[in-house]
């Protein structure tokens, strides 16, 4: 595998001072009980656990929080992230009472219970120090992970959204859609390409029923498909792949997603493929998956008459801020 120097494309003071005070501001304004449930160490297990389903799982509630804790909390979301990425979320989370009534109005039974505040953030270690930190907000269809390291170095991903329903199709929003450009720029893609390279890039007729990744804590390139390479597309192909990875990256702020795509870049555009799987015609249940050297993105929507988004952008060795922490805790231990 092509590995890249993280250390020298991941530095983004600016956002992680951002970052920091954020996480700070939210710690503040919680009280000791509160704090008790958001705030873990930064080492152990708990850093890792993450999943997009509707689950309960570890940190501070948004229902278990006042409006002006609210506040704070979505302010560290839109400190790590872009502000089409920060608007993005909102709306996933805005899906849930629409979720509830379709489900209502579709008879759809579920044992899961629909609602906008069902949303957790979590602080690891301390925010802004000289040692290791990270944040996270998790709950149904979101997975927020950064990770930061020697002050200002971060590391983005996982970074997953999903979006249910991906359209709305009852009540005063119906029409509305969470995540298009996730499905339009990818199927621009593989209509662009010959039938020569579609034949390599459609790797079957059928999608998979989830992402083939879930929520493992860690991922390997062999779990993916492999498709058609960047360096055998033809010009606007390889434009319309650039156009797609990059619309994922900057899901993040300015500064880091320059930072990632640079990352991306200096491992070699050539190599990266795309798979897709599932029929051409919209409205089809669908699936792809990127993968490069040193990342991959995912993306299914087959449940619910294909009307359910899952999207997951991921690196093979910097999830968790895991190349940083190699070297930063290599750097602590060398002799002086």
């Amino acid at each position: 595998m092509v590995t890249t120097d993280s250390t020298v494309t991941s530095r983004a003071p600016e956002v992680t001072r951002r970052m920091a005070a954020a996480a700070t501001a939210f710690l503040a304004s919680l009280s000791e009980e509160q704090r008790g449930l958001a705030q873990f160490p930064f080492e152990g297990d708990e850093r890792y656990a993450w999943d997009y389903r509707p689950t309960p799982r570890n940190g501070l509630r948004l229902i278990n929080m006042k409006r002006q804790q609210q506040e704070t909390a979505w302010a560290l979301v839109d400190a790590g992230l872009s502000a089409r990425g920060a608007r993005q979320v909102r709306e996933i989370v805005a899906l849930e009472p629409i979720l509830r009534e379709t489900e209502r109005v579709e008879l759809r039974l579920n044992r899961w219970v629909r609602d906008a505040e069902l949303y957790w953030f979590s602080v690891f270690g301390e925010p802004g120090g000289a040692a290791p930190w990270a944040w996270r907000v998790g709950g149904h269809h979101v997975g927020l992970h950064f990770t930061i390291v020697d002050r200002d170095l971060v590391a983005p991903m996982p970074l997953f959204f999903g979006a249910n329903p991906a359209v709305v199709r009852h009540g005063p929003r119906v029409g509305h859609r969470t995540l298009a450009e996730e499905e339009e720029l990818a199927r621009a893609l593989l209509v662009g390409l010959s039938p020569a390279e579609r034949g390599v890039a459609q790797v079957s007729q059928t999608a998979p029923p989830d992402l083939l990744t879930e929520w493992r804590p860690r991922v390997e390139p062999g779990l993916l498909p492999v498709g058609l390479a960047y360096g055998a597309m033809s010009g606007e192909p390889r434009q319309q792949l650039v156009r797609l990875i990059r619309h994922y990256v900057e899901r993040t702020t300015d500064d880091v997603a320059a930072h990632e795509w640079a990352r991306i870049e200096r491992a070699g555009l050539e190599p990266i493929t795309f798979a897709w799987a599932g029929p051409e015609q919209a409205g089809q249940g669908h699936y792809y998956a990127i993968k490069g050297p040193t990342f991959m993105i995912e993306y299914d929507n087959t449940q619910n008459g294909a009307n359910h988004i899952h999207s997951v952008w991921r690196d093979f060795t910097n999830d968790w801020g895991e190349d940083l922490l190699a070297a930063h805790y290599a750097a602590a231990h060398r002799p002086r």
